[in-house]
C-alpha cells in the first residue's frame, strides 16, 4: 500500500493548509463548507469555464486563492445524489483517494442530499480500497513512499452531520477493508514466496483475532483418507495443508455456516502441462483459498455474531516423476472413486476432500465453495460476473442480492442430471473431466457428488478473483473478489 489513510469523522473542521475535496450533486448549491475553503467565490467561475456539472466522479481542481485556509480545493461531482447506490459511494471515495497525492492532510466534505452515515463509511472505505498497492518486491519507491518503502501516512477529516454513526459504521467497514486487502496480498504474493506451508502460516495469524486455527499435514489427511487432494499434490517437493478456522461469534446452539476455499498456489497443470505464455498467472490460483481467508479476518475483526467456518485446501501442482499421471484412479475421503482424465483439472480434486471433511464434520447450515476453477467461466462472463452453481433456491437467491448489494457480481448458471452424465467413468465412480463443452457445468456437477443433502453454492471465480478488470476501488491484479460478497452475505441474514 503507497498510500496510507488515517480516516477520521467531524460534524466540523478548521481548514489549515492541505487539501480540501467537496462533493457536490447536480441538483444542489456548492457543498456546506466550500465558503471557508474557497473565500474567493472562484469556484462558480471555475466551474463555468471548465463547463463542470458535476457527473458522477467528474472533478474540478483548483488552486485556491490567496487568503484561502487551504491549498488546494478538489470538487468531485456525484451526479444525482439521491439515486447513489451503496457502490456508487464506495467509487466516489475511490475517486477521491486517487486524486489525494502529495499532501499530508486533507479535508472532505460530505454534505449532499440523502447522505446518511452509511454512505460516509462507504466512502471512507472506497478510499481504503483504493489506496491498496502490491509493491513489497520494488526496490525503487514511489513519491508515496519514504527511502524504507513505509507508506506515506494522509490524515483526512470526513466532514459529515452524521459523524458519530459513520465513525461507528466505519469499525466494521475498516475490519472488511483488512479482509479485502489480506486476500489481495495472498493472490499478489510470488509462488516462490508463498507455498502451501507459508500460506497456512499466513491463515495462522487470524489467532490474533481470536479465530481457532487447525494446520492438518499430509500424515494427518492421509489417515482421513483424503486421495483426491493428496494426488494433486504429490508431484511438487512442497507438502500439502488442510486449514480449519473457525470464528465463534454466534451463540452455542447455532449450526455454523461453512466456507471452502481452492488453495492451489501454483498450478503447472501437472503432467497435463498447461502453455507457458501465461503460466505465470497460475500463482493466484489459490483466489478462493484467499477470499476465504480474507472472510474469516473480515467476520472476526468487526466481531460478527455468527458461527463460520472456513476451510482451505493447500496444494502445488507440478509435474514431478512422482506426479499423478492421466488414467490413475484415487479414492476421495467420500469413499468414491475417481479417474484422472486431465491433471490439469486438479481444484475439484482438492476441493471434494474439503468439502467432504466440512459436511462431516462441522453439519453446517450451508456450504459455499470459492475456486478459480475453469477457464471456461471466463468465456461464457468474461470478467464481469462469478459463475453461481447451487442445490438450493434459498441460498442462491442471498448470493445474487449479496451481489447486486456489493457489485461483486453472480449470475447462475445450470445444474442438471443429463450434465452429470458426461463426467461417468467407464473406470471408476467418475472422471475428473467431462471434456470442452459445459465446462464449468460439469466440474460443478463434479462437485455436487460431495455436498450430500447440505444446501451448497459454488463460485467459479476464475474472470473475477485475478487479472479482473480495474476500477474505482481497485487497481490491483488480485482483487480480493468475494470477501465483501460473503460478509454482506453473512451480515443480512445469518448473524444472531
Amino acid at each position: 500500500m503507497s498510500v496510507k489513510f488515517e480516516i477520521s469523522f467531524a460534524k466540523s473542521v478548521r481548514l489549515n493548509g492541505g487539501l480540501a475535496i467537496l462533493l457536490k450533486d447536480t441538483d444542489s448549491e456548492l457543498p456546506a463548507g466550500a465558503e471557508s475553503a474557497d473565500p474567493a467565490n472562484v469556484f462558480a467561475k471555475a466551474a463555468r469555464i471548465a463547463r463542470f456539472t458535476a457527473k458522477g466522479l467528474s472533478s474540478l481542481d483548483i488552486v485556491a486563492p490567496e487568503g484561502a485556509p487551504v491549498d488546494r480545493i478538489i470538487v468531485i461531482g456525484t451526479g444525482k445524489a439521491k439515486e447513489l447506490s451503496a457502490h456508487d459511494w464506495l467509487k466516489l471515495g475511490g475517486g477521491a483517494a486517487a486524486k489525494i497525492r502529495n499532501v499530508d492532510k486533507a479535508a472532505i466534505f460530505i454534505d449532499v442530499p440523502g447522505a446518511e452515515a452509511k454512505a460516509a463509511a462507504d466512502f471512507a472505505l472506497g478510499m481504503l480500497l483504493r489506496a491498496y498497492s502490491f509493491d513489497t518486491y520494488k526496490t525503487k519507491k514511489n513519491d508515496d513512499e519514504d527511502k524504507n518503502g513505509t507508506p506515506k501516512s494522509v490524515k483526512v477529516t470526513i466532514v459529515t452531520s452524521n459523524a458519530v454513526a459513520a465513525k461507528k459504521l466505519f469499525a466494521a467497514s475498516e475490519a472488511i477493508a483488512d479482509g479485502v486487502i489480506l486476500a489481495r496480498d495472498l493472490v499478489n504474493e510470488p509462488p516462490n514466496v508463498l507455498g502451501p506451508v507459508e500460506f497456512a502460516a499466513k491463515a495462522k495469524g487470524l489467532e490474533k483475532l481470536g479465530v481457532e486455527v487447525e494446520i492438518l499435514t499430509e500424515r494427518e489427511m492421509r489417515r482421513l483418507g483424503m486421495g483426491a487432494l493428496l494426488g494433486v499434490a504429490q508431484g511438487s517437493v512442497r507438502p500439502p495443508r488442510l486449514v480449519i478456522m473457525q470464528w465463534k461469534g454466534g451463540k452455542p446452539k447455532d449450526k455454523p455456516v461453512a466456507f471452502i476455499g481452492k488453495g492451489v498456489v501454483f498450478d503447472t497443470g501437472g503432467i497435463s502441462i498447461k502453455p507457458a505464455a501465461g503460466m505465470e498467472d497460475m500463482k493466484g490460483d489459490m483466489g478462493g483459498a484467499a477470499a476465504v481467508t480474507g472472510l474469516m479476518h473480515a467476520l472476526a475483526a468487526r466481531e460478527a455474531k455468527v458461527n463460520a467456518i472456513g476451510v482451505i485446501g493447500l496444494v502445488e501442482n507440478m509435474p514431478d516423476g512422482n506426479a499423478q499421471r492421466p488414467g490413475d484412479i484415487v479414492t476421495s475421503m467420500s469413499g468414491q472413486t475417481i479417474e484422472v482424465i486431465n491433471t490439469d483439472a486438479e481444484g475439484r480434486l482438492v476441493l471434494c476432500d474439503a468439502l467432504w471433511y466440512t459436511n462431516d464434520r462441522f453439519k453446517p447450515q450451508f456450504m459455499i465453495n470459492l475456486a478459480t476453477l475453469t477457464g471456461a467461466i471466463l468465456v461464457a462472463l468474461g470478467n464481469l460476473h462469478a459463475g453461481l452453481f447451487s442445490n438450493d433456491e434459498k441460498l442462491a437467491n442471498e448470493l445474487t442480492a449479496a451481489g447486486l448489494a456489493t457489485n461483486e457480481r453472480l449470475w447462475r448458471l445450470p445444474l442438471g442430471k443429463d450434465y452429470d452424465k458426461m463426467i461417468d467413468s467407464k473406470f471408476a465412480d467418475m472422471k475428473n473431466t467431462g471434456g470442452r463443452h459445459a465446462g464449468s457445468i460439469t466440474a460443478a456437477q463434479f462437485l455436487k457428488r460431495f455436498v450430500q443433502e447440505t444446501p451448497w453454492a459454488h463460485l467459479d471465480i476464475a474472470g473475477t478473483a485475478m487479472g479482473s478488470i480495474q476500477d474505482e476501488i481497485n487497481q490491483s491484479w488480485g482483487s480480493g473478489f468475494g470477501v465483501r460478497l460473503l460478509d454482506e452475505l453473512v451480515r443480512q441474514n445469518y448473524e444472531s
